[in-house]
Order: C-alpha cells, then structure tokens, then sequence
C-alpha cells in the first residue's frame, strides 16, 4: 500500500493515509454519520424530559444550581474545541465518548424548553425542523449540490447571527430576536447542505484509513448535530411566540 497525504479543506491540515479498499460504502458511510446524529439526538432529548420530568430544570435555574448551567456550557465549548483540535490524534472511542458527552450537555441546557413551553410547541417545533433539515440533506445529496463556495457567507451570516442575538437580549428588541430566529434557519439551513457536502468530501478523503474514516463520521454527525439543535432552537422560539399570541 502506498502513503498518501490528504488535507482536509476545513482546518488545513495534512492527515497521512493509505490506499486501500475502503470498508465501507458511500451510501453506507452517510447512512452511519447520520445514525450517529440520531443517536445523539436521542440523548439529547431523553436528558432533557427526564430533567423536566423530574422537576430539576427549576433547581438548576435557581441560585447555587446556575452555577452547574454555566459549568455545562464552558465543557460544551471545550469538548467540540478538543474534538476539533485533537480528532487526529485521538481513538474511535475517545471520539464517540466525546460525541455523546456533548450531546448529554446540551440535554441539560436543553431541558429548559421542556418547561418553559407547551409540548405541542416542541412536537410541531420538531416536525418542521425534521423537514427543513432532512429535506436539505436529500437536495444536496441527490443534486451533488457543491456548496463550498458559500462557506465564507455562512460564516458572515453567523457572526451577524451572535451581534444581532446579543443586541436584541440586552436592549429587549423583539424584533431583532425575531430577525434572530429567521436568520438563524436560513444560516443553519445552508450549514446543513456544507456539513452533508463534507460527509461525501471526508469519505473520499479518508477511504483508505478506517480509524480516521470513523472518527470523520462522528465529527460530520457533530456539525450536523448542531445544524438541527440550532435550528430547532428558533423553530421553537418562533412557534412559541406564535402560540403566544393566539
């Protein structure tokens, strides 16, 4: 077999291979990347009820508990950072321990939404984001959309996202937290199409070598992860303003 070097277009860097039959089929491959995004989903969704079930979303929103929310959300930063940074280095497992840390985190902070609003909110919240995610992912990998050009844009889009989210919180501007919610769906609906592009970049990339071809499917359901939680997030906050008023 011979070494080959493949340099992944997100971080720049230059992973080492080497030619061989790849274990596993494309169509495999995707189907295994979302499954696990489903798996972490899951997670997410069960922390989530159960705390809500359990009646400890209150104590944790109030006094010493905050201080576990804040906790939470400083690891939550540093366990995609590790993943990030250390994915090369680090085994399958370590990836996958990694993966499902995170997911059963955000199940904590999530747990708020279990409360605060009604659960056919959640349900309908679900529904469409399922739709505007899932019929995404198809379109761009039944058209083999390349959408790596826009990756700049996106990026744009999300810095404007986190300045418009902010202003609106501290000033109180409900339009912009409505402005917020329908440019967060658009952005994360675009990363969407990015993320399911890569799935088919890192297969071609890694096909030769299984560890990293396994540990480039936990990051890809990762990012695809965190397009769907984003954009269930607004999904609800616009539903929920929505019931609101009715």
């Amino acid at each position: 077999m011979n070494e080959t070097y493949n340099t992944d277009p997100r971080s720049g860097q230059t992973y080492s291979g080497f030619e061989a039959a790849p274990s596993l089929t494309l169509n495999d491959y995707i189907g295994r990347t979302f499954l696990w995004m489903a798996a972490g989903l899951a997670l997410t969704f069960a922390v989530a009820f159960g705390m809500a079930a359990g009646h400890m979303v209150e104590r944790l929103y109030s006094g010493v508990g905050s201080v576990l929310l804040i906790v939470a959300a400083v690891a939550q930063i540093a366990v995609v950072v590790v993943m990030g940074v250390r994915l090369q280095k680090m085994s399958v497992a370590g990836a996958r321990i990694c993966f499902f840390l995170y997911a059963a985190l955000t199940g904590v902070t999530f747990s708020i939404y279990f409360v605060v609003y009604d659960l056919d909110v959640l349900i309908y919240a679900f529904a469409a984001t399922a739709l505007f995610f899932g019929g995404m992912a198809v379109v761009t990998l039944v058209f083999r959309l390349d959408v790596s050009r826009i990756a700049p844009l996106l990026f744009g889009g999300l810095i404007l996202l986190l300045i418009t989210g902010a202003i609106g919180m501290i000033f109180h501007v409900e339009v912009l937290l409505i402005l917020e919610c329908w440019l967060g769906i658009a952005i994360f609906v675009g990363y969407t199409a990015y993320d399911t592009q890569m799935i088919v970049r890192n297969y071609q990339m890694y096909a030769g070598n299984d560890a990293l071809l396994q540990k480039a499917s936990i990051y890809s359901a990762l990012q695809l992860y965190l397009d769907f939680i984003n954009l269930l997030i607004r999904i609800i906050r616009i539903f929920g303003n929505s019931s609101s008023r009715d």
